[in-house]
C-alpha cells in the first residue's frame, strides 16, 4: 500500500498462496499476472485494510472481493481454464501440473477421515 512520505516502507502482501505450494510455479504465475496487469493497464482496486473474514458476503460483493476456491477440486477447475497460467508455465508443465493435482484430489476425496469413522461407523 502506498503512503505518501513512507515510500521506503511501502510493501505489498499477497497471502493467498498455500504455504505448501511450489514457490517457483506460484511466483512465475504471480509475476505473469502482474506483468499482464501492467501491460494491459489494469486499474488497481482500492486497498483492503479490514479483515475480510469479518465482512458479510454482501459487504465483500460490494467491494468486488471474490472468494478463493473452497477445495482443491474447485481450484484445479479454475486453473484449468486459465490461459494466463498456461502461458506462464508453458503447455508441458501446465498439463502435468493439472494432471498431478487431479490425482491428488482423487486420492484425497477417497480417503476415509477420522471424522467419518467417528460419525458414521457407529450407525452401520
Amino acid at each position: 500500500m502506498y503512503k505518501p512520505g513512507k515510500e521506503k516502507a511501502t510493501r505489498a502482501e499477497f497471502r493467498c498462496p498455500d504455504p505448501a505450494c511450489n514457490p517457483y510455479l506460484a511466483f512465475a504465475v504471480m509475476l505473469a499476472a502482474g506483468l499482464k496487469g501492467i501491460e494491459e493497464k489494469y486499474e488497481l482496486p482500492a486497498p483492503v485494510e479490514e479483515d475480510i473474514f469479518h465482512m458479510t458476503p454482501a459487504e465483500r460483493e460490494a467491494r468486488d472481493i471474490e472468494s478463493l476456491p473452497g477445495s482443491l477440486d474447485e481450484a484445479v477447475a479454475e486453473t484449468e481454464g486459465s490461459e494466463l497460467v498456461r502461458e506462464a508455465l508453458g503447455d508441458h508443465i501446465f498439463e502435468k501440473f493439472i494432471a498431478n493435482k487431479k490425482i491428488e484430489w482423487d486420492t484425497y476425496r477417497k480417503h476415509v477421515s477420522q471424522y467419518e469413522l467417528d460419525r458414521y461407523l457407529a450407525i452401520l
